[in-house]
């Protein structure tokens, strides 16, 4: 699963390596965790790629209640296509979250401890997502929410999990946004390579930030 991740790199610059056009500015965050905004890049009307900001956690077009988007931070590869919550948004409304790297937690010793995987080159990346749009029809408002897609772990995560997030490298990401049906299995059977090192438990707290949290605590280890 992916339930927490950091995006440092500078958005305007990274939205321009995925080709795509951006005057966010958006702050370096390093504990980025479900029903906050994180940056992403879709397709307008016109077919370009903007960068812009959605709340994690899909909350379908049908819901009753946005608190339902709370437990639906990630979508199952395997089910995506076919789950009425996930499925429309997979066919119609997909997105790429970015990040620079995210945290996994490994039993080791009967404790949990956090891990923090970035790519092995250390670039910035994009989640493979798919995104929703709500009407609150009593504020009058609009709510546009992401899922990240999750898949099997490949032999290097399966170290510390028996999940992973679908990720895309720059210059592989045109056929996920242009909704091609083989996009997400081509996608996880060409994941890039990892690293992964053991990081301060002060991750554990959503509320805490900053470089530390990504600080290496212990060995790294890589693909």
């Amino acid at each position: 699963m992916c339930g927490r991740f950091a995006f440092y790199s500078p958005a305007e610059a990274t939205a321009a390596l995925f080709g795509a056009h951006s005057a966010a500015e958006l702050k370096p965050r390093f504990n980025v965790a479900p029903t906050q905004d994180v940056a992403a890049i879709r397709r307008n009307e016109a077919g370009e790629a903007q960068l812009t900001t959605l709340r994690w956690g899909l909350v379908p077009f049908w819901a009753k209640d946005p608190a339902i988007g709370n437990r639906m931070i990630n979508a199952r590869a395997e089910t995506v296509a076919e789950k009425p919550s996930f499925r429309n948004a997979y066919h119609k409304r997909r997105c790429l979250v970015l990040a620079d790297g995210f945290y996994e937690w490994h039993t080791h010793d009967g404790q949990k401890v956090p891990y923090f995987i970035s790519l092995k080159n250390g670039k910035p990346f994009a989640f493979a997502g798919i995104w929703e749009r709500w009407d609150d029809k009593e504020k009058g408002e609009k709510l546009e929410t992401t899922a990240i897609i999750t898949t099997a772990a490949n032999d290097f995560m399966s170290q510390l999990h028996d999940r992973m997030p679908v990720v895309l490298e720059a210059g592989r990401t045109d056929a996920w946004l242009a909704g091609e049906d083989g996009a997400l299995a081509d996608a996880i059977a060409t994941a890039p390579r990892f690293r992964a090192w053991p990081v301060d438990r002060k991750v554990n707290n959503a509320r805490n930030e900053g470089n530390e949290l990504i600080k290496a605590a212990g060995e790294v280890i890589s693909a």
